[in-house]
């Protein structure tokens, strides 16, 4: 069902605005290194980069002006207040998919003289990196004609990693808010040059950046989930055979391979085997390097799991269970094939549509047709990560050829 987009409301922003501004205060802690918005009037776009799931907080404490966030459909229809949560301008979208709907909701907040955020990604990072850009965007931030500003959010990463698994720390943050376009140059650029421009705007590394902010937490060693991201061995290579202990220690049960993470959640070789690798965003890159070979090579060319399938009831704020299936990513296509509800259902989307989808590590992947969000808990949750991994690599494939 399609979501209303009402008329925001100055007195429920106001509540909103305060408990952020507090949230964002006691937890994440915040220094603004510049802010170029924070008593400019719309129109205008704000951009971000999505580090963690509350990310937004800090932007929303950095301006005196409303902002009308565009958020995943999942993620709206899972607050459970339902009456307050249209009324804060927030625009409800499936990820990766813009209905003309969609899109004339966001152009009315511009054309109101609004200001609209995005996150272009629409997924937050599990490993510390920026998730894949829609091609679409570049296009729509043209086609928008306004100003664009940028927010890059240093350290929440930290604060919150999509892969913890024990509530939020509250590690010091940074925000910098800067103009990235005009609308002149915004108009006069080709795609070419936004693409290049915005992608270096929303490009970071969290583990790198660490070196120059050294973000410091006592909890920042505590690394409990972290393995079903980084669920291959650098040394023997092996699949999911890697195990947290001492909840600061990963370690492969295959043949011993150990790092130790710190204060900064630095990794550090403590066995004798192997070579070190500092970052975890290294590591996930070794990760998707192995796993592209094994494509090319013709080793893997499919994935394949039983899954349970929870979907949103109507009227309903949580994921419940609606059946089971089978859920198969190729290179062309991931496909869910089940009962739901009773029927039985199959639901194709070719992976030229999506660069990665929503996902846990470790518990569930999110499979989005239409208006409906199908969320899969594979019996081994560990296989969400490879199925990202491959899904990222078999997008790359499908568009390269599509564009021969």
């Amino acid at each position: 069902m399609k979501q209303s987009n009402p008329k925001q409301s100055a007195l429920c922003y106001s509540v909103f605005k305060t408990a952020s501004t507090v949230f964002s205060k006691f937890k994440f802690r915040p220094e603004i290194l510049r802010n170029e918005i924070k008593d400019k009037e719309g129109p205008f776009v704000i951009i971000s980069n999505h580090a963690a799931a509350l990310d937004f907080v800090n932007l929303i404490s950095a301006t005196n002006q409303r902002l009308n966030f565009v958020i995943s459909n999942a993620f709206y229809r899972t607050i459970p207040l339902k009456g307050i949560m249209p009324r804060l301008g927030l625009i409800p979208k499936q990820q990766f998919q813009t209905s003309l709907s969609d899109i004339r909701n966001m152009k009315k907040v511009i054309d109101e003289g609004k200001i609209l955020v995005l996150y272009p990604a629409g997924l937050m990072s599990d490993d510390g990196t920026q998730t894949p850009l829609p091609e679409a965007t570049y296009k729509f931030l043209k086609w928008l004609g306004t100003d664009v500003y940028m927010a890059k959010n240093i350290g929440t990463y930290f604060a919150m990693p999509k892969w913890r698994k024990n509530g939020i720390r509250n590690p010091k943050t940074y925000i910098d808010i800067y103009k990235l376009f005009d609308k002149e140059e915004l108009a006069n650029a080709d795609i070419d040059t936004v693409k290049q421009k915005t992608d270096e705007a929303l490009n970071f590394d969290a583990y790198r950046e660490q070196e120059e902010y050294l973000i410091s937490h006592p909890d920042n060693a505590n690394i409990e989930g972290l393995e079903n991201v980084l669920y291959i061995c650098p040394h023997c290579k092996k699949e999911f055979t890697m195990k947290v202990k001492d909840t600061n220690k990963i370690y492969c049960e295959e043949c011993g391979y150990e790092e130790e993470a710190d204060e900064y959640q630095f990794l550090h070789k403590t066995s004798e085997h192997g070579e070190e690798i500092r970052y975890a965003s290294d590591w996930s890159r070794m990760i998707s390097s192995i796993v592209r070979e094994k494509i090319e090579s013709g080793e893997e060319d499919s994935l394949s799991s039983e899954v349970e399938i929870h979907m949103i009831p109507n009227g309903g704020s949580k994921f419940m269970r609606v059946g089971s299936g089978t859920l198969t990513l190729t290179q062309s296509k991931i496909e869910l094939v089940g009962t739901v509800r009773d029927k039985e259902r199959t639901v194709s989307i070719p992976t030229t549509s999506f660069a990665s989808l929503p996902y846990k590590p470790g518990e569930n992947i999110d499979i989005q047709h239409c208006n409906a969000t199908y969320r899969c808990f594979p019996k081994d949750g560990r296989i969400t990560a490879k199925y990202i991994n491959m899904i990222k690599i078999f997008h790359e494939m499908e568009v390269s050829a599509a564009k021969k």
